[in-house]
């Protein structure tokens, strides 16, 4: 057996979910292109689940439960409030995902109906937790959850208070169905290895927050914003980006493992950035994104992905840096939960092998030898 680095290559499980062939990423063969110009967040979860687009009346099934169970229970938001205040926000979200199945009676119910339902049921919470978390820290009490208006209005609802513009909701919308799933990537898979114990769908999707933690994975997009920030002005750009290319030091938001030829997510959230920067009159950010994007591209051949525009078009609308990785979580619930339901359908423990590279030949000796 020989070992394969960060399993580069290496086929661990057949799908029909989404697929990346040719450098195009495809939802249930729905090209993402196709999708973000014209699909819902919602339409895009429900696709995701259930194999097809909704016509009318399953779309508006659909939004019927996730307006019945968006509301979260009262001990996960008494337990928020017990946080410490300085907790990582992926921390927090991780912590309380795990805590909904404690107050969910089906939580270990394997039909295929009840685990579709607690799909639905994760999806209505996760922005219900985010926001509720982001309000509580400040010292603010949570707002609860509107009915009968999309998952992208109600979180920035219940984060500021106020009504969102159609343009911001327009703008979040997008990004959760461009981040919705993305083959078997990291969260996923670590999803996917823990329900193929048959484990719960929150035991599942509580493992695959804590891999999107990580600033490979998820967490990249928060640290585009740290760079953003550290820079400061689109005159120290070129002084910044030049010194670290030198240094060979990592420029967040480039490069990807399967894109060969960049993220065709990527175009999608720079308009959006252009877009908002435009509306709240500070293209400041969207000009310095474009500016690194040249000099990285120019001088390394490096294209941006999914995390480099997402950064600019999250703190155009006003969300704080810490939430962009649990934003991309809300979203990634869609694709998390999808995984888990078609493991569960033809499941087999996933249990792979390891190279083993240490001594051989070894003996105990004992203590009084050592």
């Amino acid at each position: 057996m020989t070992a394969t680095k960060g399993l580069e290559g290496i086929v661990a499980a057949q799908s029909s979910i989404s697929s990346i062939i040719d450098g195009i990423l495809t939802y249930r063969g729905i090209n993402i292109d196709d999708l973000a110009e014209h699909a819902s967040f919602e339409e895009v979860a429900y696709l995701l689940w259930y194999g097809k687009l909704p016509n009318r009346a399953e779309l508006a099934d659909l939004q019927q439960n996730l307006d019945t169970y968006a509301v979260i229970p009262s001990e996960v938001i008494e337990g928020i409030k017990l946080y410490p205040k300085d907790t990582n926000s992926m921390a927090a979200l991780r912590t309380a995902v795990s805590s909904l199945a404690l107050y969910d009676t089906s939580s270990n119910e394997m039909s295929q109906s009840a685990n579709i339902l607690k799909a639905i049921k994760l999806q209505a919470q996760l922005p219900t937790i985010v926001a509720a978390f982001a309000r509580i820290r400040e010292g603010k009490e949570p707002i609860a959850p509107k009915q009968g208006v999309s998952i992208a209005h109600n979180f920035l609802y219940m984060l500021t208070g106020e009504e969102p513009a159609d343009v911001a909701v327009k703008a979040l919308d997008q990004a959760l169905v461009l981040h919705a799933d993305h083959e078997l990537n990291a969260s996923t898979f670590a999803a996917r290895v823990t329900v193929a114990t048959l484990s719960d769908i929150y035991s599942g999707v509580t493992s695959a927050i804590g891999a999107l933690k990580g600033p490979l994975h998820g967490g990249a997009n928060e640290a585009v914003m740290v760079m953003l920030e550290e820079i400061g002005s689109k005159e120290n750009v070129n002084a910044y980006i030049e010194k670290a290319l030198a240094n060979k030091v990592k420029i967040m938001g480039f490069g990807h493992r399967v894109y060969k030829n960049g993220d065709p997510r990527a175009k999608h959230l720079q308009k959006m950035s252009l877009e908002l920067g435009k509306l709240t009159g500070n293209m400041e950010l969207y000009e310095m994104s474009v500016q690194i994007e040249d000099l990285v591209t120019g001088q390394k051949g490096l294209k941006p992905n999914v995390d480099f525009y997402s950064a600019s078009v999250y703190t155009a609308l006003q969300i704080p840096r810490d939430l962009f990785t649990p934003i991309f979580a809300i979203s990634r619930v869609s694709g998390w939960s999808a995984h888990i339901l078609e493991q569960y359908e033809n499941n087999r423990l996933i249990r792979p092998r390891a190279e083993y590279v240490g001594p051989v030949g070894a003996t105990y000796v004992g203590i009084d030898e050592r």
